[in-house]
């Protein structure tokens, strides 16, 4: 897959003509992934190139909106998901406050038609330019015959449109198969191995602990199953999301710590991913290091019961 990084105004380069899908597509969830599919269908009828044009960072948290700091798929995962589907392009806009205040009529003259974008995929709810104003209409209405369009409709669970936005509240609230169904895939973050404090080692479960470089959404604080991508390796345990607050007398940054279940190889300043299956328990602060160690067996034996049917 080709990546491109472009700005406002766009550098006078020879682009290829493509099929472009258009959003931010934080997640690449379900419905992200048929607006993506039918570019691919449509480019490969046509004999075009498939792309897809994303914008970074994240408009809202451009425009000062909060709780878009952190993502469910940061840039670079992004992109690889964009590559494992077979995309063969993927334009990355920056987004900045000049860019926002681009007019609908504009980006389309002025960077959809340059980069040779011969039809268009967009999401239903697709909106663009200063305030949002353009919509899938404005991409009809300016087109002028330039470009073809289609304009994707939505895919519900449970009454709920597939979105982002719900992902987000599923994770935040530890509805960990929710937001695996909605995605498509189990929700996961990828980090380096560091040093922590050892205490886990200390009480007969060692523990990896997670520091990330990416700006990952970390869902609900709490004790969750998990599946492990090492090396080539494929290993299950147990995460806590937390402060620890048995050990520890001041609520202080959230740890992420990972026990493997019969593992005991060195990590340190290793990659690792991390799947997230399902949500146990919340954290709790105990009376004293036994009742600790006691509920971790127990959470141990409900992960394993639940991954392993033992």
């Amino acid at each position: 897959m080709i990546i491109q990084h472009l700005q406002y105004p766009l550098e006078a380069l020879e682009y290829h003509p493509s099929v472009l899908a258009i959003g931010y597509f934080d997640g690449v969830h379900q419905g992200h992934r048929r607006v993506i599919q039918k570019a691919m269908d449509v480019a490969k009828e046509k004999g075009l190139s498939s792309a897809v044009m994303t914008f970074h960072p994240h408009p809202r948290e451009i425009l000062g909106q909060s709780g878009y700091t952190h993502y469910l798929t940061p840039l670079e995962e992004k992109l690889n998901l964009l590559e494992k589907m077979g995309i063969e392009l993927a334009y990355v806009v920056d987004f900045d406050i000049p860019f926002s205040s681009v007019y609908p009529q504009d980006f389309i003259n002025e960077f959809l038609i340059p980069l040779q974008a011969r039809h268009i995929v967009v999401g239903f709810d697709y909106t663009f330019g200063y305030r949002g104003k353009g919509t899938a209409f404005t991409l009809q209405e300016y087109s002028h015959n330039r470009y073809g369009l289609d304009v994707v409709s939505p895919i519900t669970r449970y009454g709920e449109k597939i979105s982002s936005t719900i992902i987000r509240e599923y994770l935040y609230g530890g509805k960990i198969q929710e937001a695996t169904e909605f995605l498509g895939r189990p929700y996961s973050i990828k980090g380096i191995v560091i040093h922590g404090e050892k205490r886990g080692r200390q009480i007969g479960f060692p523990t990896a602990n997670i520091g990330l470089e990416d700006p990952y959404l970390i869902p609900r604080t709490g004790v969750y199953a998990v599946r492990i991508y090492f090396e080539e390796k494929i290993l299950y345990g147990v995460m806590n999301i937390g402060i620890k607050p048995t050990f520890e007398q001041e609520k202080k940054e959230k740890s992420l710590e990972v026990y493997i279940f019969d593992f005991s190889e060195n990590m340190y300043d290793m990659d690792i991913r991390v799947d997230f299956l399902f949500f146990i328990r919340e954290e709790q602060k105990f009376a004293g290091v036994e009742q600790l160690v006691n509920q971790i067996r127990q959470d141990v034996s409900h992960a394993k019961s639940r991954i392993f049917g033992t």
